[in-house]
């Protein structure tokens, strides 16, 4: 047998040993600045402008159709009440009339300020809002009325009826704006409007 020969001596592994052999990986950067990230970024903002600004038009919108239905049916109704007074044959109800003419020439002259404070020109009107307020239906059922000589009761009827939507109008307008100039034009044009339409509505009945 042959003697044991000494084994070599082995230098122990540095301590890092085990980092150095494992695979080594590589770490990236959650957020790296890059001229796409800027441009993703831009077009989310872009977007969310155009959202917000379609909301505050849409909202905007809404708040300013009822103030132009008020314009579009006050200017309707003193068309028809012009109209009417030739036709006429009861001399209160001719006379009632009158005061409506006055009121409605005064009321359609002064609303004008009031709502142009509040983002409405009368004079520009939309187009589907003044197409509702037509008094197209109304002016056929007047002219048949005329012709089956039931003029003045039905016209007391109708009109007793269109003042009502115009107050019920001027009221849901009054309570649902902040503008100080409009309530104020809103409540005078109602406290005077609103003893005519119970004259309207009184002579329906009595001749009902």
């Amino acid at each position: 047998m042959y003697p044991e020969q000494p084994q070599p001596f082995q230098t122990p592994p540095p301590p890092d040993y085990l980092n150095q052999i494992s695979p080594q990986t590589s770490t990236k950067k959650f957020f790296t600045p890059s001229p796409k990230l800027f441009a993703i970024i831009g077009g989310i903002l872009v977007l969310l402008v155009i959202i917000l600004s379609i909301t505050v038009n849409a909202v905007a919108g809404g708040q300013r159709q009822p103030l132009q239905q008020l314009a579009a049916r006050l200017s309707s109704t003193e068309t028809v009440v012009n109209d009417a007074q030739q036709h006429l044959k009861s001399s209160q109800l001719r006379s009632l009339n009158s005061n409506l003419k006055i009121y409605l020439t005064n009321t359609n002259r002064d609303v004008a300020a009031p709502l142009l404070s509040a983002g409405v020109n009368t004079a520009k009107l939309s187009e589907s809002v003044v197409a509702a307020e037509s008094t197209t239906k109304l002016s056929e059922t007047l002219e048949n009325a005329r012709l089956n000589v039931d003029y003045d009761r039905t016209y007391a009827r109708e009109m007793a009826y269109r003042l009502d939507t115009i107050l019920i109008l001027m009221q849901k307008i009054y309570s649902s704006t902040n503008n100080s100039s409009l309530k104020t034009f809103l409540q005078s044009a109602y406290s005077n409007l609103e003893p005519t339409q119970k004259e309207f509505a009184d002579f329906n009945a009595a001749n009902g």
